[in-house]
């Protein structure tokens, strides 16, 4: 096996139960997000290189640093997607929705990141996520937050998170509140790091996030955004609280949460947890207002969040696993054909069925007994229906069959 290949690094099989959890995860938030009139759209998971150099910022990290990005064949560059926004906001203006207002979607699939692979985190990587377009009030913005709460419930996890939220304010807050930041930071900045040195002039919001240990101890004295917001923003911020409340949803404020592109306004918000060490957000959002028109689009108010299927599936265990209701096993040569005919009308009725391929029938039936099953249809002269479970078994019709194992 020295010579065996091997998946790539940052990425993995998803087999038995890491399958089963990876489906769960998904079927959950399909039949959840449904109940809020959410509707699923599938994206490529490659895009024009531009769709998210524009979006994401030239100089962001996931740009510069984590983009899987390459020419074609035909001469074009393409990035397989790293997020899931982009493409939906994207396929919006592709498909003349602009004028066809709201647009609630629900997405889920692969995103690709080239990063350092880390407990629960991958270069290929899966998400589900939601995108509400059109209304820009902020009961929509506690309504996508609500179904995120209602999916983390539906999961089981919910009492291991917490939902920070945090108003980014309208585009006068967040120019009142830069100029607060670049004053303070700009007292201190012998003591920034270098990355927070080069965010000081271009983008100050980002130094808030910062991860550095001497960063975040500046950071811990800077002035906070709710005395820079304007009216207007501090009534949409009220809005939002009033609605969660209303949803039931409980909240923590947290003014730290800071999103660094300009399309982003108003809401940002996190379900973050403790269970899984550092990497502690499971769902993420916020509101992108600017983003449709950045892409070339009319202005289109937006609210969505992402979560990462690999975090969430590493909190549910596995889910009980169907048992297969039959296993049909031919007691010798000349009875498959009939076998085969009670195997097809099983499926025909819905009744999942399997046939034991080869063997006497004592090694196939030891191998049914090993399968979970929980009936053997043992055709022969006659046909017996065996409980696998009992250790019983009688005669059957076949007529009878599919009524017997439904």
């Amino acid at each position: 096996m020295a010579n065996a290949l091997q998946p790539v690094r940052g990425t993995r099989d998803l087999i038995g139960d890491d399958a089963a959890r990876h489906a769960h995860v998904v079927e959950t938030a399909r039949r959840v997000s449904a109940l809020y009139g959410f509707s699923e759209w599938q994206t490529p998971i490659f895009e024009d290189t531009k769709v998210f150099s524009r979006t994401l910022g030239e100089t962001s990290d996931v740009v510069t640093k984590e983009m899987y990005t390459f020419e074609d064949r035909g001469g074009d560059s393409v990035t397989l997607r790293p997020e899931g926004t982009a493409g939906v906001c994207r396929a919006l203006i592709t498909a003349g929705l602009t004028q066809t207002l709201p647009q609630k979607v629900f997405y889920q699939g692969p995103m690709f990141r080239y990063e350092r692979p880390q407990k629960g985190r991958y270069r290929q990587f899966h998400q589900i996520g939601v995108e509400l377009l059109g209304p820009g009030v902020p009961l929509a913005d506690a309504e996508v937050i609500a179904c995120g709460w209602q999916i983390l419930n539906a999961l089981g996890v919910a009492k291991d998170v917490v939902l920070n939220i945090n108003t980014l304010g309208d585009a006068p807050s967040r120019e009142n509140y830069r100029a607060a930041l670049v004053a303070y930071f700009s007292e201190h900045e012998a003591s920034l790091s270098a990355d927070s040195k080069t965010r000081l002039e271009k983008n100050p919001l980002r130094i808030l996030d910062s991860k550095d240990e001497g960063d975040q101890k500046l950071v811990a004295q800077a002035p906070l955004i709710y005395a820079h917001l304007t009216e207007n923003a501090a009534k949409f911020y009220d809005g939002l609280k009033a609605a969660l409340t209303a949803f039931g949803v409980p909240f923590t404020e947290n003014p730290r949460i800071v999103r660094g592109l300009d399309y982003y306004n108003h809401t940002a918000f996190e379900f973050v947890t403790t269970a899984l060490g550092a990497q502690g957000t499971v769902l993420a959002g916020g509101r992108y207002d600017g983003l449709v028109e950045q892409m070339g689009g009319p202005s289109v108010p937006g609210i969505g969040w992402a979560a990462g299927i690999e975090r969430l599936a590493m909190l549910i265990a596995a889910p009980a696993s169907g048992s297969r209701p039959a296993v049909v096993i031919p007691m010798h040569e000349t009875a498959e054909a009939q076998a085969l005919e009670i195997l097809k009308g099983l499926r025909e009725t819905g009744i999942a069925a399997e046939i034991a391929y080869q063997g006497n029938a004592k090694k196939r039936l030891e191998r049914a007994n090993k399968s979970g099953a929980k009936f053997a249809v043992l055709v022969g002269d006659d046909v017996k229906l065996k409980n696998l479970q009992d250790g019983s078994q009688r005669d059957v019709a076949v007529a009878e069959l599919a009524g017997l194992l439904a």
